[in-house]
């Protein structure tokens, strides 16, 4: 683990987080130390966070990516244990925030800093947080330590999805940590690995429906395009699908002809 932060897994494994969601503690000094993502009410992992703050010059602040319960819920009670603020990209997204994060803005972690990256598309109001210096990427759900991340409409958008993955491409990163799964060593080469990814599974649902000209609906092209994938993880599937569709009818290449049924755009 780098020196530069410490990570506490938060016990609230599912199938959506996978073994649970990585809180993370930055920071050190007369500004204190900062809390990203205090990720669950449980008490012992409250007290885990406030014991690994402790020789980093207590905690000043919390963090929150984004508005996803399993990234937020011990944010509250960990205030109220320490008296101090949370921050937000938006109050709409995290109602409990004392104050909002604009994208750019810097804050103190050390002898570095802070800096907050809007990246929506997994949802709306997603923030990574840069630390500047050592260019690591505390990077929320943009991206997974092992897998890839659900799209889910309306609060996930592909088309953003896609244009901050670009962005982050722009970027000189040299470790990013996601809230769920181990490190990424190699960050460049998995955004680059994110980005085919998802325009190969949109290749694959204009393909789909290049074969069915009359329409089709979601459930098809899921049985179709996820043919190696337990039926258990479809309904989660479609949502990714969902999230494709509404980005290449954007585009104008599909168009709906009624609430579930799509084709291609002539």
């Amino acid at each position: 683990m780098s020196e530069a932060y410490t990570t506490i897994l938060a016990p609230n494994a599912s199938m959506m987080t996978g073994a649970g969601t990585n809180t993370i503690i930055v920071g050190t000094g007369v500004e204190g130390a900062t809390v990203i993502d205090p990720a669950s009410d449980n008490l012992k992992h409250l007290e885990a966070i406030i014991c690994a703050g402790e020789p980093r010059g207590c905690i000043r602040r919390i963090l929150i990516t984004h508005g996803h319960a399993d990234h937020f819920e011990g944010a509250e009670a960990l205030r109220k244990m320490l008296g101090i603020y949370i921050y937000a990209y938006s109050r709409k997204g995290v109602p409990c925030a004392d104050e909002e994060l604009p994208d750019g803005v810097l804050i103190p972690a050390g002898d570095d800093c802070l800096r907050a990256i809007h990246t929506p598309g997994h949802r709306f109001d997603h923030l990574c947080f840069l630390l500047e210096k050592q260019r690591i990427l505390f990077a929320g759900d943009l991206v997974a330590g092992s897998g890839t991340v659900v799209i889910i409409p309306p609060e996930g958008d592909m088309q953003a999805y896609l244009q901050s993955l670009q962005r982050l491409q722009g970027m000189d990163i040299q470790e990013m940590v996601p809230a769920h799964g181990p490190i990424i060593t190699d960050p460049q080469q998995r955004l680059a690995e994110y980005i085919t990814h998802r325009l190969q599974r949109e290749q694959q649902v204009l393909n789909v429906l290049k074969q069915h000209p009359e329409g089709a609906d979601i459930i098809l092209l899921v049985k179709d395009i996820y043919r190696d994938v337990d039926e258990k993880l479809h309904q989660m599937a479609s949502q990714s699908v969902k999230a494709h569709l509404l980005k290449l009818e954007s585009e104008h290449k599909v168009r709906r002809l009624n609430d579930t049924i799509w084709q291609l755009a002539h």
